[in-house]
């Protein structure tokens, strides 16, 4: 799988990874088998990063009971989130994260679409120069958060940012990806196929021929392509439960990218369609 680097550090990451909300919110007495086999397969493509929060229900608790038992449990990228008011709080319930990820440290906190911010930044910079955490960022989910998302990004120093971005939805190219790229901040891209709604967009439409200059065989490789093309995304974290719908994801981290004219031609096809 194709990598690109984490600014900050120079780390290579693999630019496909797995979002967590809905999908791993399960019982976990006894998580399905087919979450197991989804992160298995994930490890087994070169894919690395796990997305979660306190937000997605039993998604941390479901991912560290599953992940304790593959062979590699330390291969992933445990990324989670921060996501309440207060100081204490905060603190409180990233330590949750930690036991329920069964980890003792973390690859990325997040604070969870800006929830007071500026009572968690400090307390996240204090655990990462303490190594509980490796890096620290800032998520969000709407095009109206990006301004806020740039401001913050300027005015305080972080390793990575998340928010959304798709074919049919380039809002983030107008500042936030190039203030990202000007900065040296990683991003991870959420909402890649706008919550299923672009999937349905093209659903039972044929692929173009010309998909086949970027190795496209499907949608979501020609979806996700387009947005691993924008030399300014580190990871696009689409969420999956299943295995298969994973492993076609996981398919556009490889082979050849778009060039600009090309992803042009794409987003035109696309709201052709």
């Amino acid at each position: 799988m194709l990598t690109r680097l984490i600014p900050s550090s120079q780390e290579p990451l693999p630019v496909i990874g797995l979002g967590t909300w809905r999908t791993f919110d399960v019982a976990d007495t006894r998580p399905p088998a087919a979450l197991a086999q989804t992160l298995e397969t994930l490890h087994a493509a070169g894919g690395s990063v796990i997305d979660s929060s306190p937000m997605y229900g039993r998604s941390e608790t479901v991912v560290g009971a599953l992940t304790s038992q593959l062979p590699a449990p330390n291969r992933f990228f445990y990324a989670t989130k921060v996501w309440t008011q207060g100081r204490e709080e905060g603190i409180r319930q990233m330590e949750a994260s930690l036991r329920k990820l069964r980890r003792s440290t973390l690859d990325l906190m997040q604070i969870h679409n800006l929830v007071d911010y500026k009572t968690h930044l400090p307390t996240l910079r204090d655990w990462q120069a303490a190594g509980r955490i490796r890096y620290l960022g800032l998520t969000h989910y709407t095009d109206s958060s990006h301004s806020e998302l740039e401001r913050l990004m300027r005015q305080e120093p972080v390793d990575f940012v998340q928010f959304n971005y798709s074919i049919l939805d380039r809002h983030a190219e107008q500042r936030l990806l190039p203030a990202a790229a000007e900065l040296g901040v990683a991003t991870l891209i959420n909402r890649p196929f706008s919550e299923g709604g672009l999937l349905r967009h093209v659903q039972g439409k044929p692929l173009p021929a010309w998909a086949q200059e970027i190795d496209c065989l499907s949608w979501p490789e020609f979806l996700l392509k387009f947005i691993l093309s924008h030399p300014a995304v580190t990871c696009v974290i689409p969420g999956t439960g299943n295995s298969q719908h994973l492993a076609s994801n996981l398919r556009a981290g490889t082979g050849a990218l778009p060039d600009a004219t090309l992803r042009e031609k794409m987003a035109a096809y696309v709201r052709s369609l």
